[in-house]
């Protein structure tokens, strides 16, 4: 393959070495500045700001100022009560109780109570939300004894850890008044003009332009926020968001937003922090998901061919440098609660293994070398994915696949991909949320509703997967839950439904004027009430 190594990414090591990892200042003996305005890089429109809708750092990234969930996690990584205030959990585990904030108030002015929870649990986590739509598969009912209180009631056990894992992601809730009654839960209008009790109230949105939030003056929190407001700037080229922040025009390129290039020279000015921190609770493997509706991808043969025939470690030194390193499965290393002993098989680079395979399943090379095409739509998330769809294109033309590569924004590779499933072959991310339960294993499991993002769409159902995933999410007892998800993951390694084959963490840009940054482990997809800008 003519591959190079790129000039701009120098050396791994050079990478690794600009960029700055501890804090450049001491944010707690500086009193914060109140007023400001934060401007934020928005690289990929999802066409959805409701995050309990909508599982995904792009819509966390503005809808997590604007609504709140029952639990977030504080600095440690543990679970902290937002609108929340304390929980319990019966002793069988089907049925765990939440006290509510008093006195919080949605942004329209209305009071907010557990109705909301009741209604947003059943209607939009249940029915809806990408990855709530298997965690809660077992949620029968909320009541509402009174106002402040929500009793989550389950047919099988929910073990409390991975309910309050899983509520800082799935957690989030939407106004009951505003839903209701309103016709297509999906369609509302209040999804693109969110309505929450967050610090901050929306303004407007100009597709393609800007998103434009303001202080919200009765939040509850005291004294919060401290910014004025905050601008999300839709800048989907990413040398000119690294430009636009070298003028002045952007603080904060989130999740890898940026070219490593890019990030490498900003992480050497000292006007700018780069830093994988704040994003511990946000690990990432790349993906290669399959859809099974076409008969070449729906037999093993060739998804593990498809396999072998990629160079991971080259492209892994090559593009990517220090911050990424060869994946081993859905469970990444740094679950250290859950990332198995064995992983079961692995795919290394083989090119002649990958060839007989292709021969075997009947797949033989025709006139000019071609066995079949396949469509890759690559999601436009970050840099490595564009990179990541070109090195599949060219490792598979080794092999006899030709493969056509087709780009567009983020609404629509959602919609191709999870909706109308016009894909053959499609690559991004998978995010990891602390448990398999909460993102990763409804990559797995079948049945899940039409439409919903990072969900198993390929058309590809396994009952032996399918029991696992179940019985490891409602097992009480943690060394067999993690027995289980080493089970879950030898099966996904064996059946391949999709592949991962590449573990991240996301880099954050951010000019040192902020205050009060990167101090969670999913910062970027949390409020900001403490968020100030120095003079």
């Amino acid at each position: 393959m003519d591959m190079t190594r790129r000039a701009a990414l120098l050396t791994s090591a050079a990478i690794a070495s600009s960029v700055a990892f501890p804090m450049r200042s001491l944010f707690a003996q500086e009193t914060p500045r109140k007023g400001g305005v934060f401007t934020v890089h928005y690289g990929a429109e999802q066409r959805q700001l409701n995050p309990s809708l909508q599982a995904s750092t792009g819509v966390y990234i503005i809808g997590g100022k604007i609504q709140e969930q029952l639990v977030d996690l504080d600095a440690a990584g543990n679970p902290v009560g937002v609108l929340a205030t304390s929980w319990e959990a019966a002793p069988d585990g089907k049925t765990i109780t939440f006290k509510l904030r008093d006195g919080v108030k949605w942004h329209d002015g209305k009071p907010f109570t557990s109705a909301d929870v009741q209604y947003t649990a059943m209607e939009m986590w249940k029915k809806i939300l990408n990855y709530g739509t298997t965690l809660q598969l077992f949620l029968t009912a909320v009541d509402t004894p009174d106002p402040l209180t929500a009793v989550f009631r389950y047919e099988r056990p929910m073990p409390l850890g991975l309910l309050l894992r899983a509520l800082p992601d799935l957690g989030y809730v939407s106004p009951r008044h505003l839903y209701e009654g309103k016709g297509d839960i999906r369609q509302n209008p209040v999804n693109l003009a969110p309505v929450g009790t967050g610090p901050f109230k929306f303004v407007t949105y100009e597709r393609g332009q800007h998103v434009i939030a303001d202080r919200n003056a009765d939040y509850w929190r005291p004294n919060a926020p401290h910014l004025d407001r905050i601008v999300w700037r839709v800048v989907t080229d990413r040398a000119a968001a690294a430009a636009q922040m070298e003028a002045g025009q952007i603080h904060y390129s989130p999740f890898s937003g940026l070219t490593i290039s890019d990030a490498a020279r900003l992480g050497k000015d000292p006007r700018f922090i780069v830093s994988t921190k704040g994003n511990e609770g946000n690990a990432r493997t790349n993906t290669i998901e399959f859809n099974f509706r076409r008969k070449e991808l729906a037999d093993i043969r060739v998804r593990r061919a498809i396999a072998h025939a990629l160079d991971i470690p080259f492209f892994i030194e090559n593009f990517l440098g220090d911050f990424a390193k060869r994946g081993t499965g859905p469970v990444p290393s740094v679950s250290t609660d859950f990332y198995p002993a064995d992983n079961g098989p692995q795919y290394p680079f083989d090119k002649k293994l990958s060839a007989k395979l292709l021969d075997e399943a009947g797949f033989k090379a025709g006139a000019g070398g071609t066995r079949f095409t396949l469509r890759l739509l690559p999601a436009p998330w970050g840099e490595d994915i564009t990179l990541f769809a070109t090195f599949i294109q060219q490792s598979l033309a080794d092999v006899g696949i030709k493969v056509e590569v087709v780009r567009t924004d983020g609404g629509g590779f959602l919609k191709q991909v999870y909706d109308e499933h016009a894909f053959d072959l499609a690559t991004g991310w998978h995010q990891y949320r602390n448990d398999p339960a909460v993102s990763t294993t409804v990559w797995y499991r079948s049945g899940q509703p039409k439409g919903a993002p990072w969900t198993n769409q390929w058309g590809w159902t396994d009952e032996t997967m399918d029991k696992i995933i179940d019985d490891a999410a409602t097992e009480v007892d943690v060394a067999k839950r993690k027995a289980l998800y080493g089970d879950f993951v030898r099966r996904a390694n064996t059946e391949l439904p999709i592949w991962t084959p590449i573990e991240q963490i996301f880099l954050t840009a951010i000019n040192a004027k902020a205050r009060n940054h990167s101090n969670t482990p999913r910062w970027g997809s949390s409020s900001w009430h403490d968020l100030w800008l120095a003079e």
